[in-house]
């Protein structure tokens, strides 16, 4: 079962559109569907991911929208990259309208982080992970 399980990363958004040109014009995800609501009970989606991965993030937004982002520092998608962070890939995030943090001396030390339009960080890590150890 494991090998086919896939992985969905939901969350809230208040600006759709700045949280696609983060992750899509600045990261590099695709943008594997969109969804726009069509009754009082529904919410606009985004969809993104690689097509490839076994993962993808879903955002949620729109004006039906309840629950705002409530972005903590400990609120982290992290990348492990396996190679040390491309700083093209930083100012693009930048430019998309990311801005680089300090997440503390483990993260700092092993990658870089970007805060997205919503407040979520993004901890872009050199270091390799792999679940068997």
């Amino acid at each position: 079962m494991t090998d086919q399980v896939a992985v969905r990363i939901a969350r809230p958004c208040t600006d759709l559109a700045a949280a696609e040109r983060f992750y899509v014009q600045g990261l590099g995800l695709d943008l594997l569907h969109r969804i726009a609501a069509n009754g009082p009970a529904e919410h606009d989606l985004l969809i993104l991911g690689w097509r490839d991965a076994a993962w993808h993030l879903e955002l949620v937004g729109g004006a039906n929208l309840t629950a705002k982002p409530a972005p903590t520092s400990e609120d982290l998608l992290v990348l492990y990259l396996g190679d040390p962070v491309d700083e093209a890939l930083v100012t693009r995030l930048e430019q998309a309208g990311g801005s680089v943090v300090a997440q503390g001396p483990y993260w700092d030390r092993w990658g870089v982080t970007v805060r997205d339009p919503d407040g979520y960080r993004l901890v872009l890590a050199s270091r390799r992970w792999s679940n068997a150890g």
